[in-house]
């Protein structure tokens, strides 16, 4: 409307008028305009969407709903898979050349499944938060929880479940609560190995964190 009603007084006047009116809307506009939010995904294979096209792993999911809500996001997926919290950390310094305004970390699920201390995974994953915040003092930052099957043990199954809220609370970000909420044990959402989201768990992923990521997203978007 304000821009119409311009437009409108500019047309009474002169050719010249008129190029003078564009050309201060034109630099006005370069003047407000701010780059896209960048939201960085550091996780394993159900980050990276093991067995998947890239396409189809919920960080590209969630690229659609930020799309299709017309918002400027861009998502990137940094999810290797078989990783762990040890192997994230030790490539988080070449990720974060390039600024983020948000971090999604999603590791640890292999550490558990292969047995390892859960203070050492806890450790590490702090220490992602650290260089995360050293990198970008004002960063948002989002920690997904895991958890480990039962023949695991049930000690080492509450110890490792555990560290997760226990890092949110004491580093300050924001938990969700289970990355694999609704999906882990459901049939028709894993893929013929018994542990990966198909197409369909991957949407169920990009909905659980949507919940969480999108709060955030929306105070980024109401600056731009």
């Amino acid at each position: 409307m304000f821009t119409q009603r311009i437009l409108t007084t500019a047309a009474l006047y002169s050719l010249g008028g008129l190029f003078v009116f564009l050309t201060v809307k034109s630099t006005a506009a370069q003047d407000t305009e701010v780059a896209p939010v960048r939201v960085l995904f550091l996780g394993n294979s159900l980050t990276a969407g093991y067995g998947l096209s890239i396409n189809g792993a919920y960080p590209a999911l969630l690229q659609n709903y930020a799309d299709s809500l017309h918002w400027r996001v861009i998502m990137v997926n940094a999810g290797v898979s078989g990783d762990t919290s040890a192997g994230g950390l030790s490539r988080l310094g070449w990720q974060l050349e390039t600024p983020s305004d948000i971090l999604v970390i999603a590791l640890g699920s292999n550490d558990g499944l292969r047995g390892l201390s859960p203070s050492m995974t806890k450790k590490n994953l702090i220490e992602i938060i650290l260089q995360a915040r050293a990198s970008k003092s004002d960063i948002d930052i989002l920690i997904a929880g895991m958890q480990v099957p039962p023949n695991m043990g049930p000690t080492f199954q509450d110890e490792f479940r555990g560290i997760f809220a226990t890092i949110a609370e004491e580093m300050d970000v924001t938990l969700i609560p289970f990355l694999l909420e609704g999906v882990g044990g459901v049939r028709e959402l894993i893929q013929s190995d018994g542990v990966h989201p198909n197409l369909a768990g991957q949407q169920k992923l990009a909905e659980n964190v949507w919940i969480f990521l999108s709060p955030i997203l929306e105070r980024y978007i109401s600056k731009q």
